[in-house]
């Protein structure tokens, strides 16, 4: 097999697979979806059963919130790459 034949086989194949990538960052956003969800459902509930604790909750929700969309942006960037 020619180098020229391999490439021009890689590039009909990336052309096949041209929208796969959006399906994948859809994909990957499911995962940082449910897990914002759960980390707001569990601070809601904290909250709940200790008010004293607000401000601390609320702090600590953020911050799992701000990791969980990290996630998220990673499958962005990674479909572009891709």
């Amino acid at each position: 097999m020619s180098l020229a034949y391999l490439a021009q086989e890689a590039a009909n194949t990336e052309s096949t697979f041209k929208g796969f990538g959006a399906l994948g960052y859809g994909l990957a956003a499911i995962g940082p979806g449910i897990g914002v969800g759960i980390v707001v459902g569990k601070a809601i509930e904290g909250i709940a059963r200790q008010p004293e604790l607000s401000g601390q909750i609320r702090t600590t929700m953020f911050l799992g919130i701000a990791f969980t969309e990290a996630l998220a942006l990673i499958g962005l960037v990674a479909g572009f790459i891709f």
